[in-house]
């Protein structure tokens, strides 16, 4: 099984946790900031929730698709994964990463 899957701006590691967050009604897990476009899971049954400011997403489904409009669709597998903005690091400091 994939640890580390990345798709743009938008980092899924396996997460060996149980949620314990709010289940959010969507599965948008980011929106883009520049093009306003969004990373998705298009396809398969999965769950996303949210804690403390950290997104999980539970994928029920064999695999789940993630889609987004200017990268490729990616296949995710059933498990737990933890979502994360790559951010990087300029002079000013570290800022996220815009897609």
């Amino acid at each position: 099984m994939a640890k580390h899957i990345r798709q743009g701006d938008v980092i899924i590691t396996a997460a060996e946790v149980i949620i314990k967050g709010t289940k959010l009604p969507h599965l948008t897990l980011a929106e883009g900031e520049v093009t306003g476009h969004s990373h998705r899971i298009s396809q398969g049954k999965a769950e996303l929730y949210e804690k403390d400011g950290t997104l999980y997403l539970k994928v029920l489904s064999e695999t789940a698709i993630l889609t987004h409009e200017e990268h490729k669709e990616i296949t995710i597998p059933r498990g737990t994964w933890l979502i994360r903005i790559q951010r990087e690091y300029e002079p000013k400091g570290w800022r996220y990463v815009a897609d």
